[in-house]
């Protein structure tokens, strides 16, 4: 059977999450239906990574088997018909060997997460990033960022319900980027590794966001990391800012 790679985007809001379920509905499930349109008894696809409720994808990518030799651009813009009105896109479809695994043969992951910081409600980014009302301090949190960077046993900022089999990671990029609009301030958390433990971002951004708030310090955060425990960990962040957005292979299936 025909193998191929999908790039997805979608926004999260009106889904439980990326992995299909019975009754909630799921982006995996709004994949699958569409190419239930195209052929019948399509297998399971799969994808690089789980997103949890509320979570964003800039650069998803799962993999699906075929029966047909579909040309990858009309297979891509089928799907993207019968994926109406969902607030999901195949941006890119690319014909894979057999071998390549959505999951498996990615070598990192990268996450964006979008943290505005003003006084008013959000009103276009409602949804789509995490607000909060107090001023930071950007190299603070570059600081704190500064001290998860490595191979580490990541325990504290590990969610409880999380699967993986060992806490030990490595964190190859978390940099804190600032940009400054007449409403408000935005910071970009860039986070780089070839796998996330459940909810590690979050609890990242969340600790991040106490140490630009000025109640922590950058060296509370080192004190946390090295505690190996949860309830040392800050707040965890809502889901709503937080964005898949790029998978790397050892060879790009899209170039």
């Amino acid at each position: 059977m025909p193998r191929y790679a999908l790039k997805i985007e979608y926004d999260g809001k009106p889904f439980s999450g990326w992995q299909r379920q019975k009754e909630h509905p799921s982006v995996q499930g709004a994949v699958e239906a569409a190419l239930a349109k195209l052929e019948r008894d399509v297998p399971s696809i799969a994808a690089a990574g789980r997103t949890d409720a509320g979570v964003h994808a800039l650069g998803q990518v799962a993999h699906c088997d075929m029966a047909k030799d579909w040309d990858p651009f009309r297979l891509s813009e089928a799907l993207n018909y019968h994926l109406k009105p969902d607030p999901v896109a195949v941006v890119a479809c690319a014909r894979v060997t057999e071998d390549f695994h959505a999951r498996f043969s990615a070598e990192e992951r990268q996450y964006l997460f979008r943290l505005i910081s003003r006084r008013a409600p959000l009103v276009h980014d409602r949804g789509n990033a995490w607000r909060v009302a107090h001023p930071l301090d950007p190299d603070a949190m570059q600081a704190g960022a500064d001290r998860l960077i490595g191979k580490h046993d990541f325990t504290t900022f590990r969610s409880t319900m999380c699967q993986a089999d060992s806490p030990v990671k490595t964190l190859d990029e978390l940099r804190v980027e600032t940009l400054s609009y007449p409403s408000g301030t935005e910071y970009r958390f860039h986070v780089r590794a070839r796998s996330f433990l459940h909810n590690q971002v979050r609890s990242f951004v969340g600790t991040l966001e106490r140490v630009g708030a000025g109640a922590w310090s950058p060296d509370d955060v080192k004190a946390a990391l090295v505690a190996r425990d949860r309830a040392a960990c800050g707040p965890v962040c809502p889901p709503q800012g937080l964005y898949l957005a790029a998978v790397r292979y050892p060879t790009d299936p899209f170039a």
